[in-house]
């Protein structure tokens, strides 16, 4: 049973579950619910959560541990001579895994019997021209190593998956019997409910903590890595970016920062004051009718994703400002490709980002502010250049770093609007790339990831990580310093 349907047979059973459960209570007390220690639904809910919750922990468990133990049992069906790290194990492996699904999509087509498939052989079989007939596509052809490997793996799968069918059914089965039993009218069915709800929120509390920790575990791991194997002063003070797999690498940084902090500075100085303004506008000057209908059209602008922007750089903004800076016009520009495309693009993209934090910062100043001011014969503009402003202006500040750490972190605008070209030029008008887009092209592919190449992805997320972290937490000491001088 695949683990879709057995996730859906435990939820079948725990909703069972919940109305034997609940029938249990009210008919150990002559139906009286009076009599009960704890409402109805609660007997219910326990029954459920015994039936629901272990079962279900198994199976995320198992899902998870079954994939490792089985990669980690096949691999040694691989001969030594098939690869020479553990970076071209992974590849042959993804290989073997590959030729596994295949073999798998075959049975399920209806063009081999599963016996079939386990008496294949590559001498008297072209396994590679079955799969590729099934759509799958693979990079080697299918050794025999392979092959026996790839057999192994399913048959592994396959025992796996019926140990986990029955160990989950049986945990579901053994939980709901135990809590019928235990279901009587004296029976603390609400304290034993609660304290599984309690649980359940320390759970979820702590899988954000737990991912972050695994996030960044992982890139210290694999940045130390990087830099046994790269000299990290030549890698932060390096000013040439130039992988090459084959070996003599420049991993200069650098060229990337200041592509990164380019783009988003012009951004900023597209978003911040667009958005600045029209955040001033609705909380001071627009009607409510007016306010209510312009803030969330401005706010769709959010909700585009962000390759739609990017599409929109290389389509439309592009070519535009080719038609003003390029040879036709001052020669300024040579392709669409620039700073200045991606920077424009990711300004419109920054600006509901900033008119938003800034709109709920001016109206969090306190009404007697404006009254005071008023009070004393200011204007409306008066008020808002001497009073609102200079009032939210540590909030604004929290809210123009926090879209800065967002238009750092931003990859699909700059991939397709700013070029690849990594290099230190002050013409916005020329191509540049940044960190993510970096990242993104060094791990795109079947790297090795032994190699500094592929590992440098990590250094550069791991410094990027550094950097937005830093403007995020001085932004959130201005706005939680705002907060405690205004609220």
């Amino acid at each position: 049973m695949s683990a879709s349907w057995l996730l859906i047979t435990i939820l079948g059973l725990s909703a069972l579950g919940f109305f034997l459960g609940k029938n249990r209570a009210l008919s150990s007390v002559g139906g009286n619910p009076r009599d009960l220690h704890s409402l109805p639904n609660y007997y219910g809910f326990n029954v459920a959560m015994l039936a629901f919750v272990p079962a279900v922990l198994l199976l995320a468990v198992w899902v998870v541990v079954q994939p490792l133990v089985i990669n980690a049992s096949v691999s040694k069906h691989i001969p030594d001579a098939m690869y020479s790290d553990k970076g071209s194990l992974n590849l042959v492996m993804s290989d073997v895994r590959r030729v596994a699904e295949g073999l798998d999509l075959l049975i399920d087509q209806g063009k081999m019997t599963r016996q079939a498939v386990q008496e294949l052989d590559v001498t008297t079989t072209d396994i590679r021209a079955e799969l590729a007939a099934a759509g799958v596509a693979l990079g080697r052809d299918v050794s025999g190593d392979i092959l026996s490997a790839a057999q192994a793996m399913r048959a592994k799968t396959a025992i796996g998956n019926w140990i986990l069918t029955a160990g989950a059914l049986a945990t579901a089965l053994a939980g709901f019997f135990t809590a019928m039993r235990a279901t009587s009218g004296s029976f603390r069915a609400r304290n034993r409910v609660e304290k599984g709800m309690l649980l359940l929120l320390i759970g979820a509390a702590s899988i954000a903590i737990l991912t972050t920790l695994g996030i960044v575990l992982s890139l210290i791991f694999n940045t130390i890595k990087f830099f046994d194997l790269y000299q990290a002063r030549d890698f932060f003070f390096g000013t040439t970016w130039s992988p090459s797999f084959g070996g003599g690498s420049d991993l200069g940084i650098l060229p990337l920062l200041w592509g990164t902090f380019y783009i988003s500075l012009i951004a900023l100085a597209v978003a911040v004051p667009i958005g600045l303004f029209a955040a001033v506008y609705l909380s001071e000057y627009a009607g409510s009718k007016l306010r209510a209908t312009a803030k969330p059209l401005l706010e769709l602008l959010a909700g585009i994703p962000t390759i739609v922007y990017g599409l929109f750089a290389l389509l439309t903004v592009g070519p535009m400002l080719v038609g003003v800076f390029g040879e036709q016009g001052v020669g300024w520009m040579k392709g669409g490709t620039a700073v200045m495309t991606a920077g424009l693009v990711m300004g419109v993209m920054l600006i509901p980002f900033v008119s938003s934090l800034s709109d709920d910062i001016i109206n969090a100043v306190p009404q007697s502010m404006r009254d005071g001011s008023y009070g004393l014969g200011a204007t409306k503009s008066e008020t808002v250049r001497q009073v609102i402003l200079p009032a939210a202006l540590p909030g604004i500040v929290g809210a123009i770093l926090l879209a800065a750490s967002r238009a750092i972190g931003e990859t699909m605008i700059v991939v397709l609007g700013a070029g690849a070209a990594a290099r230190l030029s002050l013409n916005p008008f020329e191509a540049m790339t940044t960190v993510t887009a970096k990242i993104v092209s060094q791990l795109t592919g079947d790297a090795d990831f032994a190699s500094p190449e592929a590992l440098v992805a990590f250094a550069l997320g791991m410094t990027l990580f550094v950097i937005t972290l830093g403007l995020n937490i001085v932004a959130l000491m201005i706005v939680r310093k705002y907060r405690e001088q205004y609220e």
